[in-house]
C-alpha cells in the first residue's frame, strides 16, 4: 500500500474522542476523529484502515453507520463501543458484521491490541486486493517480485513486447521461462491472437517435423488427412518453443530457414505458406556452450539470441520468496475454498533457509500443501524431509531476521514507529539492521 492506513473514530462525546486519539496515537496510529456518522462517512474510502464507532449517538447510531460503511467496503474492520452495552447487543453487532465489540471504560491497551489486530486483518485484505489487480492486468502472466533482477526483467519484457523481435528466454527449470513467454505475447499487438507452446524435449522426433510443419494427407504412412503444423497455426500470434535445446540438428536448420523467411512448407506439399509470428524459445542451457560443443547450431543460437531474458533462479531472489509463497498461498487457498493459513516467522525462516532447487515451481508446490496442512513435524511445507543445498547457520539467521523486518514493515506499510514497537528493539538497533540488510521502508509504503 503506498500510504499507512488510518483509523476513522466516532463518538458524540468529545472526551471519548479525544482520550481515544491519544490512546491509539501513542500505539502509532494514524487518526481522524469526528463527532457524528453522517461526518464518519464522508471519512471512509477503500483505503481506510478500521472504523470505531460508539453505539448510541443522536441521529445516526453506530448500527447504522456500520451498516453504511460496510456497503462501502464489506471487508472494513468495524469496531463497536458502548458504556451500555451487553451480551444481546454484542451479539447483534457481531452477526450485523462487526469485527470487534469493546464495553465502555476500557484500559487503552485493549482498544490498541484491538485495533493492530484490526489491521493486521486489513493488511491482508489490501494485499489480496492488490495482487487481484495485478492477476486482473496481466492475467495469469502477472511477474511477482520485488527485487531489482524482476524490476529489470519486467522493464525488458514491457520494452520487447512492443516489437516482434524473436527472444531467447533462458532459466532453470522452474523458473518461469514460459510465463515470461505468455507475458511478451499478453503485453504485445498479438495478444488477441493464438499462443502456441511446443515443449521440444517432449516431442518424439519421428513426429517433429510433422507437428511443427504439418502435413498434407498421403504424405507418410498414417497421414490419412491435412495437419496443420504448429507454426502455421501460430499465424498472427506467438510461437513458443520451450527446451529449444532438446530439438533434433536435422530439424533445426529448418527452424533456421522458417524464421528467416517467415514462411513454412508442409510436408507432402510444394506450396510456401508465409506465417506472421513471433518466436520465443526457451531453454535451460547455455545455448552458446551448446552449439561450440556442436550440440546446437550456431547460426540457429545467433538468430534466436536476439533478444535474451535471464530468469534468475529463486536462491537469488531470495527477498522474493515470502512475497511469491503469500500470493501462491492466496491462490491456492481461493482454488480449494478455504481460508489462507497465517505466514508466521518460523514459516518465513522455513522457505528461507532452504535452497529451492525446483525454484518457483517447487515454491508453489510447497504453498498448496501448506494450504492443504500436508506438512509433518520436521517440516510443515514439504510433506517430507528437505533435501538439497543448506545456508549455514550465520546466513539463515541473516535470512530470518532480513524476513521478519520486511515482514514487519509490510504489516505496518512500511511505518517505522509501528514496526520498531512490534519488534522491540530500539530505533537506532532497528536502523542499524535495515543498513545491514539493505531494507528501505519506503518499498512497503
Amino acid at each position: 500500500m503506498n500510504q499507512t492506513l488510518s483509523i476513522v473514530l466516532v463518538d458524540d462525546d468529545r472526551q471519548v474522542r479525544a482520550a481515544g486519539k491519544q490512546t491509539l496515537e501513542l500505539a502509532g496510529f494514524t487518526v481522524q476523529c469526528c463527532e457524528s456518522g453522517e461526518a464518519a462517512l464522508r471519512l471512509l474510502s477503500r483505503d481506510c484502515g478500521a472504523l470505531i464507532t460508539d453505539v448510541r449517538m443522536p441521529g445516526m447510531d453506530g448500527f447504522a453507520l456500520m451498516e453504511k460503511a460496510l456497503a462501502v467496503d464489506a471487508d472494513l474492520p468495524v469496531i463497536m463501543l458502548t458504556g451500555h452495552g451487553d451480551i444481546s447487543m454484542a451479539v447483534r453487532a457481531i452477526r450485523a458484521g462487526a469485527y470487534d465489540f469493546i464495553e465502555k471504560p476500557y484500559p487503552a491497551e485493549i482498544l490498541a491490541d484491538c485495533v493492530r489486530r484490526a489491521l493486521e486483518r486489513r493488511h491482508l485484505v489490501m494485499e489480496n486486493r492488490r495482487l487481484r489487480r495485478e492477476l486482473a492486468e496481466g492475467g495469469e502472466t502477472a511477474i511477482i517480485g520485488r527485487t531489482p533482477a524482476i524490476e529489470r526483467m519486467r522493464t525488458i519484457i514491457a520494452a520487447v513486447a512492443k516489437t516482434d523481435a524473436d527472444v531467447l528466454v533462458m532459466g532453470e527449470t522452474g523458473t518461469g521461462k514460459e510465463l515470461v513467454a505468455r507475458a511478451l505475447h499478453h503485453q504485445s499487438s498479438r495478444r488477441d491472437h493464438k499462443f502456441v507452446a511446443l515443449n521440444c524435449g517432449a516431442m518424439p522426433e519421428h513426429l517433429f517435423e510433422s507437428e511443427l510443419f504439418g502435413h498434407e494427407a498421403g504424405s507418410f504412412t498414417g497421414a490419412a488427412k491435412r495437419r496443420v503444423g504448429r507454426i502455421q497455426f501460430a499465424d498472427k500470434g506467438t510461437l513458443f518453443l520451450d527446451e529449444i535445446e532438446s530439438m533434433p540438428l536435422g530439424l533445426q536448420v529448418k527452424i533456421l530457414r522458417v524464421l528467416q523467411e517467415r514462411a513454412v512448407e508442409p510436408l507432402g506439399s510444394n506450396e510456401i505458406v508465409p506465417v506472421d509470428i513471433r518466436v520465443v524459445a526457451a531453454t535451460k542451457v547455455s545455448l552458446k556452450v551448446a552449439s561450440q560443443e556442436q550440440r546446437f547450431r550456431e547460426d540457429l543460437y545467433y538468430r534466436l539470441n536476439v533478444v535474451m531474458i535471464h530468469i534468475p533462479p529463486l536462491r537469488e531472489r531470495r527477498e522474493d520468496i515470502p512475497l511469491l509463497f503469500q500470493h501462491f498461498v492466496h491462490k491456492a487457498a481461493a482454488r480449494y475454498d478455504c481460508e489462507p493459513p497465517r505466514l508466521t516467522p518460523e514459516v518465513l525462516h522455513q522457505l528461507n533457509s532452504y535452497s529451492w532447487p525446483g525454484n518457483v515451481r517447487e515454491l508453489k508446490n510447497a504453498a498448496d500443501r501448506f494450504v492443504l496442512g500436508l506438512g509433518d513435524e520436521a517440516d510443515p511445507l514439504s510433506g517430507e524431509p528437505r533435501r538439497g543445498q543448506r545456508l549455514t547457520l550465520a546466513e539463515q539467521v541473516d535470512l530470518f531476521e532480513k524476513s521478519v523486518i520486511e515482514n514487519e514493515l509490510s504489516l505496518h506499510d512500511g511505518n517505522v514507529k509501528q514496526t520498531v514497537e512490534a519488534l522491540g528493539v530500539p530505533r537506532k538497533t532497528f536502523y542499524d539492521k535495515l543498513r545491514r540488510h539493505g531494507v528501505v521502508p519506503d518499498d512497503f509504503r
